[in-house]
C-alpha cells in the first residue's frame, strides 16, 4: 500500500508503503462489533511486546542480581516495567497518528545521515537481542536434552523454518503461538515460586528503591542489566509495526478507540511480562541468596543447583522449559523486528528467511567463539554484557520516540498530553543519566 507522495506537515519526507505491508490491516476489527469484541480484536500485538521483556538475557540479569544482591534489585524491575508501558504506550501513539512505525517515522523525520546512524544502531541492538537468544536457546536445549552448547548455538539457526511456517498460518496464529507459550513460562516460574517459598515480607521491602542502587558499580551495573533487558530498543520498533496489523480506521474518533484497545493490550500484557521478570530474581533471591549462593550468574548453574536447593526433581525440569520456550518466542518477535526496521529506515524488503538468517548467522559467531575457546562458563557473562549493550543503545530509540510524540505538527489531535510528555521527558533524562554514570564506573576502573 502506497501512501501521499508529497511530505505532510512536519515532515521531511512523504510516507512510504505501510509498515510490515505482508501483514498490514490483516486482521480485521469490525465497525459495528461490541467494545469486548472489539477488545479481543486489538488483543496480541501486547504480548508479542512483552516477550522481548522476558527473554532469556532476563534471566542471566534477574538470577545474578537476585542471587547477589537478593530481593533489592525488584525496585528496579517495578521501575523498568513501568518505564516500559509508557514507552510501548507512546509507540502506539505514534503509529496510529502518523501511520508510521518508529523506523520510518525516523527516516522521514531525520536528514539521511542521521537516519542511517539511528537505522545502524538499531541493527546493532537486534543483533544483541539475537545473541541473548541464541545463548539463552542453547542452553534450554542442553538442559532438557544435554546437546552440547556449541552444537545447540548451531541448531537455533534452524528456527527460520519455525518462523516461515506461523506467517504463513497467519498473524493470529502466530500470536496464539506466542501467547500459548508465554502461559507455559508463567506456569513454569508460578510452580517454582511455590516450591522456593519465598520471604514475602523481603519481597515487598524490595520493592522500594534503595539509594545504593546508583551508589554501588556493582549494583548498578545489574541494574542496568535490568533495564536494557526490559525495556529493549527492537520492542519500540516492534510495537510501532505491529500495531498496524489491525484495521483502525482514519477518522480522529476510531484512532482514539484503537490507541485505547491498544494500551489495554499491552499494559495486560507487560504486567504478565513483570510478574514472570520479579519471579526469576525472587527464585534466585530465595533459592540461591538465602542458602549463601552469592554469585550464580550462568543458566546452567541456576539449574543443576535447584534440584538440591528446592528438593524436587520437577524444579529443574520446569526451569530448562520456560527457558526455551523463552528462547523460541524471542526468536519470533526479533525476526519481525528486524524487517521492521530494514523496511522502515530503508524502504527496502527481504524475505523474511533471509532475514533471519542474516541476523542469527551475526549472532551465532560470538557465541560460538565464547563457547568453543572459552566455555560454557562465559556464556551468562555474554549473556549480561548483551543486555548492557541494549541498554546503552536504548537512549537512540526513546530520544527519538519522545521527541516526535510530543510534536503537535507530527501528531496532530493525538499528540501527547502534556503530563505524558513531561513523565516521558523524564524517562528519557533518567536513561541517559544512568547509562552515563555506568559509562564513567566503567572508565573508571
Amino acid at each position: 500500500m502506497d501512501y501521499e507522495k508529497q511530505p505532510e506537515a512536519g515532515w521531511r519526507q512523504a510516507r512510504g508503503t505501510a509498515p510490515l505491508s505482508d501483514v498490514f490491516a490483516s486482521v480485521p476489527v469490525a465497525a459495528n462489533a461490541s467494545k469486548l469484541r472489539k477488545l479481543f480484536a486489538f488483543f496480541g500485538p501486547g504480548y508479542l511486546v512483552a516477550v522481548g521483556y522476558m527473554d532469556p538475557g532476563n534471566w542471566a540479569t534477574s538470577i545474578a542480581g537476585g542471587s547477589k544482591y537478593g530481593y533489592a534489585l525488584l525496585s528496579v524491575v517495578v521501575v523498568s516495567s513501568i518505564m516500559a508501558m509508557v514507552l510501548q504506550a507512546l509507540c502506539a501513539r505514534l503509529a496510529i497518528a502518523t501511520g508510521r512505525d518508529l523506523a520510518q517515522a525516523c527516516r522521514d523525520a531525520y536528514p539521511r545521515p542521521v537516519a542511517l546512524g539511528l537505522w545502524v544502531l538499531a541493527e546493532l541492538a537486534i543483533c544483541a537481542t539475537d545473541l541473548a537468544e541464541v545463548i539463552g536457546t542453547a542452553i534450554g536445549l542442553n538442559l532438557l536434552f544435554g546437546i552440547p552448547l556449541a552444537w545447540g548455538v548451531a541448531v537455533t539457526a534452524l528456527d527460520v523454518f519455525l518462523i516461515l511456517y506461523l506467517q504463513r498460518l497467519g498473524f493470529r496464529y502466530l500470536e496464539a503461538f506466542i501467547i500459548t507459550l508465554l502461559g507455559i513460562i508463567a506456569v513454569c516460574f508460578g510452580a517454582q515460586i511455590i516450591m522456593a517459598s519465598p520471604q514475602w515480607g523481603e519481597v515487598a521491602a524490595g520493592l522500594v528503591p534503595r539509594t545504593e542502587i546508583v551508589s554501588d558499580p556493582g549494583m548498578l551495573y545489574l541494574a542496568l542489566g535490568i533495564l536494557g533487558a526490559t525495556v529493549m530498543p527492537h520492542n519500540l520498533y516492534l510495537h510501532s509495526a505491529i500495531v498496524h496489523t489491525r484495521t483502525i480506521g482514519q477518522s480522529a474518533p476510531e484512532k482514539r478507540r484503537a490507541l485505547g484497545y491498544i494500551t489495554i493490550d499491552s499494559c495486560l500484557a507487560l504486567t504478565l511480562a513483570f510478574f514472570v521478570n520479579a519471579a526469576i530474581l525472587v527464585l534466585a533471591a530465595a533459592t540461591f541468596h538465602t542458602r549463601g549462593h552469592h554469585d550464580v550468574a550462568e543458566l546452567g548453574d541456576a539449574h543443576a543447583m535447584l534440584l538440591p536447593l528446592l528438593g524436587s526433581v520437577w524444579a529443574p525440569s520446569l526451569f530448562g522449559i520456560a527457558l526455551l520456550c523463552c528462547g523460541l518466542n524471542s526468536t519470533v518477535t526479533a525476526t519481525l523486528a528486524g524487517q521492521s526496521v530494514m523496511e522502515g529506515f530503508l524502504r527496502f524488503r527481504m524475505k523474511p528467511w533471509m532475514r533471519r538468517l542474516i541476523t542469527r548467522f551475526i549472532a551465532i559467531i560470538p557465541a560460538a567463539a565464547v563457547t568453543v575457546f572459552y566455555g560454557e562458563a562465559y556464556a551468562g557473562q555474554l549473556l549480561i554484557m548483551s543486555q548492557v549493550v541494549l541498554s546503552l543503545q536504548l537512549p537512540f530509540a526513546v530520544v527519538p520516540l519522545v521527541w516526535m510524540t510530543t510534536d503537535r505538527t507530527k501528531m496532530g489531535e493525538l499528540v501527547s498530553p502534556l503530563w505524558l510528555s513531561a513523565v516521558a521527558v523524564f524517562l528519557a533524562i533518567l536513561i541517559i543519566g544512568l547509562n552515563m554514570k555506568l559509562l564513567f564506573d566503567i572508565l573508571a576502573g
